[in-house]
């Protein structure tokens, strides 16, 4: 209650603010010894109101060239502007508002040269922030996060507010489905595979990862209902410097993951490398209770599955940023994994006649290669910019599978040799035309992508193991091939009037996908050209409340891991596992309106209409006690979900407001719960519950407090209760609680974190689903408490070079401005 007084009281304190006559302010701040008109550097201005010894920020802004005007409701009282830039030293400049002037103010002041380093940079803007929540994304630093930074970034993902592991793997975003992009390309890996990319790529190799709740024209219409943009680090230095990290992973296993960081800048080329192993080794165990209702009365069987599993992984990841001009530069980065894994289940089956068990090993190599190019350039000091991506990728595996009966050890039941691949070319532009005199902006661009997959299984079931192995003659043969070719061109538009911000966009999207398989007579074609608007309104109701409402069609090609044949592994005499070559394109109609505040707090409704929707299911055919998983289309699949976000200031209960609104510029050293709660209701048609279908309220927590000692303290707790999910009834609860300890030594060169993962051992699945002939109730385990000690060194030059070759040329937002 108390924490809904504050915002309450606040936003009361923002509504009377803004009722209040504007004020006009000029700032004129040319370097020395350089005209104002010949003038383009940009520079960066802090606004912030003096009262007492603290400041309170107004707001953060940048411009290009000498002079800068801002109109702001202000209240009397002393302010000071702060100006800093890459080639210009940090100069304050402090005003007064009083009734004589406050209609307009106009300041004038020299700026020096920056000829100093810094052994440390500040960056107005948030960029320490932990949380950043803007209209159409919110935006989470990783590498200020102990608790988010010291594992995998599949296990960052899922702390993140909002995100939720359904019960079969996949990941959700408030309700619907999930894109993930690197460094703003999409990852073209689906599936396992994607999981295991992601638990491949090290989490301290991420600067922060956006959560784009309604993505645009500017984005693929491919994104379904949103996207987790994952943006890697890229920290540039003078000289040579280095960060070796490893980190301990103990429970059953004691296995380490080293890892070193190399870093540099020289003149206007900077470089980083990244090289490390992982080694992971974990159990999971799982139930099937499975009802095969087309008998009667209905055969029951028992399966359960017993497995270790050990991933070894060792990466590689360089990039490399030369500055051509004060305008463009050029990026380059180089990315490698390679894998071999190893999975060895024991599998049983007990019914009132069967009594079946086998065991079986299974060994997978796989091979991941990136390459992207990336050009970046200011076309003037109007704003314009332009932005080309060129992306690659290559990505192989082989995995081989032996399985054996207990009963005499004579036959095999899944005996097979699978090879996987895939390549993927891509190439994206980007261009921004702002007219700030009208605070109206254009975006424009276009993007093409071709994917080739090839995958050829061989198998054998039931069939004498020694004649299998001696001969390596397989009795089948399945032969899968995928391609994909699109094109698409968009435009966008944005204005600003008053107090609204509209944004109209429209993305032409021509796909062309041919899929063949040696388990279907006829190549599948797929061939289609067709528009995706999205439209957004966005209200500025106070200087920190805005509402925002929007609107986008989009589409969702199956990703080869539903269709492909050869996409499972869990065969024997009882269980088969495999694609669906005959899906078709999913399309979505989303629809959203969303309030945010202060930058923390968010309250977002989302509706959105799937058709030809895909859910994985289980189901059995007539007269047969087999059990066939595979991915099912939906005739239309209606989600509507609804989720708050808001933190919970500690400080301003057990400090003092006056230490609270000082800590407010400075996230990573308050004190605070940040509560995330989601409400879900899933209606689908072509599909008969046998249940009642209701929707499902889920939270997370994330908690920082600062201890004794220097030591910081982060904390995570999820919770999925007992409910509807998609198609699945969870019986009991899903929940996990993380706790984090983490500390620097050695003037911050040394940090030692100590954590826990899933403390009392409670993330387990235990779900209902039904389909055609067969009703099952699955129950998965992983060893999900694990202990980790993570160490970090960094040695070197730690003074970051002052001028940057980062040369920024995001679209402009609203109006030709950021928001």
């Amino acid at each position: 209650m108390k924490s809904l007084f504050v915002m309450l009281a606040l936003s009361i304190s923002s509504i009377v603010s803004a009722q209040q006559s504007p004020t006009y302010l000029e700032l004129n701040s040319p370097k020395s010894g350089i005209p104002c008109e010949s003038d383009s550097s940009e520079r960066e201005i802090l606004l912030e109101k003096i009262e007492g010894n603290s400041k309170t920020k107004i707001g953060a802004y940048r411009a290009n060239g000498c002079k800068f005007t801002l109109t702001k409701k202000l209240d009397f009282g002393n302010y000071i502007f702060t100006i800093s830039g890459l080639d210009i030293q940090e100069t304050a400049l402090p005003f007064e508002v009083t009734a004589q002037n406050q209609e307009k103010i106009i300041q004038n002041i020299e700026l020096k040269d920056k000829t100093n380093e810094l052994s440390e940079v500040t960056v107005y803007g948030n960029q320490r922030q932990y949380m950043k929540v803007e209209s159409d994304k919110t935006i989470i630093s990783i590498k200020e996060n102990g608790m988010l930074n010291s594992g995998t970034t599949l296990e960052a993902i899922k702390k993140l507010p909002g995100v939720v592991a359904s019960p079969v793997g996949g990941l959700t975003l408030n309700g619907k489905g999930v894109t993930v992009y690197i460094d703003g390309a999409p990852s073209n890996l689906t599936g396992t595979d994607l999981q295991n990319y992601l638990n491949s790529l090290p989490a301290n190799a991420i600067e922060k990862i956006e959560l784009i709740y309604d993505p645009g024209a500017a984005y693929d219409a491919n994104a379904s209902g949103s996207i987790i943009n994952i943006v890697t680090n890229s920290k540039k230095m003078k000289g040579v410097n280095a960060s070796f990290n490893i980190n301990y992973n103990f429970n059953k296993y004691q296995k380490p993951s080293p890892q070193i960081l190399l870093n540099g800048k020289k003149n206007n080329l900077s470089w980083q490398t990244m090289f490390g192993v992982n080694y992971i080794e974990r159990e999971n165990r799982n139930k099937n209770g499975q009802e095969f209702t087309y008998f009667n009365p209905p055969v029951k069987l028992q399966q359960e599955n017993f497995e270790t599993m050990i991933f070894r992984n060792v990466y590689w990841r360089t990039g490399l940023n030369y500055k051509l001009s004060d305008k463009s530069n050029i990026l380059f980065n180089y990315n490698m994994s390679l894998s071999n894994d190893s999975n060895d289940n024991t599998s049983t089956a007990f019914g009132n006649t069967i009594d079946f068990s086998n065991h079986g090993i299974a060994k997978t190599k796989a091979n991941n290669q990136e390459l992207s190019l990336q050009f970046k350039t200011k076309l003037d000091t109007l704003g314009r910019t332009l932005d080309v991506i060129a992306y690659t990728n290559m990505f192989d595996r082989n995995p081989l599978n032996r399985s054996t009966s207990f009963e005499n050890n004579k036959y095999t039941y899944n005996n097979s040799d699978i090879d996987f691949g895939l390549t993927n070319y891509y190439l994206k532009y980007d261009f921004s035309f702002p007219f700030e005199k009208y605070a109206f902006t254009i975006n424009t661009g276009g993007k093409y992508n071709t994917t080739k997959v090839k995958d050829l299984g061989k198998y054998n079931f039931e069939e004498d193991s020694d004649a299998i192995f001696n001969s390596n003659i397989y009795e089948s043969v399945i032969d899968f091939d995928y391609t994909e070719h699109n094109l698409a061109f968009y435009v966008e538009a944005r204005k600003k009037y008053k107090k609204f911000n509209f944004t109209a966009g429209l993305r032409f999207e021509n796909f062309e996908i041919e899929r063949e398989a040696s388990t279907v007579a006829d190549k599948i074609k797929f061939n289609n050209n067709r528009f995706f608007p999205n439209a957004s309104i966005l209200f500025e109701a106070t200087e920190n409340i805005n509402l925002s409402t929007s609107y986008s069609k989009k589409i969702s090609q199956p990703g080869y891991f539903t269709i492909d044949p050869n996409n499972g592994s869990n065969f024997n005499r009882y269980n088969t596992s495999t694609g669906n070559i005959a899906l078709q394109p999913i399309f979505f109609d989303n629809y959203g309106f969303k309030i945010t505040a202060f930058q923390y707090v968010s309250l977002s409704t989302n509706y959105a209409v799937a058709k030809n929707d895909t859910q994985f299911i289980f189901s059995a055919k007539d007269g047969e006690l087999v059990s066939n998983r595979t991915f099912a289309a939906f005739d239309k699949i209606k989600t509507f979900s609804t989720s708050l976000s808001f933190p919970i200031p500690l400080d301003y209960f057990f400090k003092s407001r006056e230490e609270f609104s000082k800590r407010l510029n400075e996230i990573d050293k308050m004190n605070y719960i940040y509560a995330n709660i989601n409400y879900i209701k899933t209606d689908i048609e072509g599909y008969d519950f046998t249940f009642k279908n209701k929707g499902m309220v889920n939270f997370s927590l994330e908690a920082q407090t600062h201890l004794p000692w220097g030591i910081t303290n982060n904390m995570s707790y999820f919770f999925l209760p007992k409910g509807n999910w998609e198609i699945y009834r969870i019986e009991k609860p899903i929940q996990q609680f993380d706790i984090s300890f983490n500390k620097a030594f050695l003037d911050k060169k040394l940090k030692v974190g100590l954590h826990c993962f899933d403390v009392f051992n409670a993330n387990e699945v235990n779900a209902l689903v039904e389909g055609k002939n067969l009703r099952t109730l699955f129950y998965e385990k992983n060893d999900s408490r694990t202990f980790r000690i993570s160490l970090t060194y960094n040695f070197g030059n730690q003074k970051l070079q002052t001028e940057n070759t980062n040369i920024q040329v995001e679209k402009a937002n609203e109006g030709g401005k950021g928001l």
